[in-house]
C-alpha cells in the first residue's frame, strides 16, 4: 500500500536519510525500529508530505504522493501523537472529533459529538470525560483520547509516533493492547515508530530496522529474534557492547 524507494533527506550536512527502501502491505501493521535520532520521524513525515525528500520516491496505492491532492491524501490518514497534541482550550469530545467538525463534508455538532463519545468508549473512557479538559486527565487517559481521535474519521492508514512515551508499564500495555485491536478490527494499514521493544512485540506483523539512514533489516516480526543482523541483535536486546556506537 506505501513502498519508499531510495528516500534521501539532508539538513544540511546532516544526512537523516540515505536511501531508505521500505514497503508497507495493505492491512498490515509495521513497526520501525531503531535509536534516538536514526531519522524514525523524518521517515513518517515524508510519508505524510510534512517533510520533502531530497531524492527517491514515495508512493501510496501506486501514485506518487507528491502529485495527489493534499486533502484528498490526508483524509486517509489517522495519526497518534508523540505527547498527545490535544488543544487544551477544547473539551475532549472536541479533540476527538476536531476533523469531524472541519472542511467540506464537516458534520453537525450533534452528530461528531456523538461520534466522538463512542469512540472514547473504543478507548475504554466513559461518556462523562468528554466534557471534561485535557488537562484534568492522566497521561494515560490523554494517550487513550489521542487514539480516540486518531480513529475518530475511519482512517484506511494510522501513524503512531512512540506510542507509550511517558507511560508506565501497565498503561503501555493497555495501549499496545488498544492498538493492536483496534488496527485488526478496523482492517487499517498501520505503521508505527518506538524504541519500545514491549511495543514491537505486541503491535508488529513487519518490523523494519532503521540506522544509520537506511533500512538494515526488515522482516516479520515471529523472525526477529532469530536475525543473524549483529545491529538489530544488539538493539531489541539492549546490549552495550556491539556494531552501535554509543554516546558516552
Amino acid at each position: 500500500m506505501i513502498e519508499l524507494l531510495g528516500v534521501q533527506k539532508s539538513f544540511g550536512h546532516n544526512h537523516v536519510l540515505r536511501g531508505v527502501d521500505l514497503k508497507i502491505a495493505r492491512g498490515t501493521s509495521m513497526v520501525v525500529i531503531g535509536g534516538s535520532g536514526t531519522g524514525k520521524s523524518v521517515l513518517l513525515k515524508s510519508i505524510l508530505g510534512l517533510v520533502v525528500p531530497d531524492a527517491g520516491t514515495i508512493t501510496l496505492d501506486g501514485t506518487d504522493v507528491t502529485k495527489t491532492d493534499r486533502d484528498t491524501f490526508l483524509a486517509r490518514f489517522g495519526m497518534l501523537f508523540q505527547g498527545g497534541a490535544l488543544f487544551d482550550s477544547l473539551k475532549v469530545w472536541e479533540n476527538v472529533a476536531f476533523r469531524l467538525l472541519r472542511g467540506a463534508k464537516a458534520l453537525p455538532k450533534d452528530q461528531a459529538r456523538e461520534i466522538a463519545i463512542e469512540k472514547l468508549r473504543r478507548v475504554g473512557l466513559k461518556p462523562s470525560t468528554a466534557d471534561q479538559l485535557p488537562a484534568e486527565l492522566s497521561g494515560g487517559m490523554q494517550k487513550r483520547v489521542g487514539l480516540a481521535r486518531a480513529i475518530a474519521a475511519e482512517p484506511e492508514i494510522i501513524f503512531f509516533d512512540e506510542p507509550t512515551t511517558g507511560l508506565d508499564p501497565i498503561m503501555s500495555g493497555v495501549i499496545n493492547a488498544l492498538i493492536r485491536e483496534i488496527v485488526v478490527e478496523m482492517g487499517a494499514t498501520a505503521m508505527t515508530i518506538t524504541h519500545d521493544m514491549s511495543s514491537v512485540r505486541a503491535i508488529a506483523d513487519t518490523v523494519a530496522m532503521l540506522h544509520d539512514g537506511k533500512i538494515r533489516w526488515t522482516g516479520p516480526a515471529a523472525e526477529m529474534d532469530a536475525a543473524s543482523d549483529p545491529y538489530l541483535q544488539q538493539f531489541i536486546h539492549g546490549r552495550a557492547e556491539g556494531p552501535i556506537e554509543s554516546v558516552r
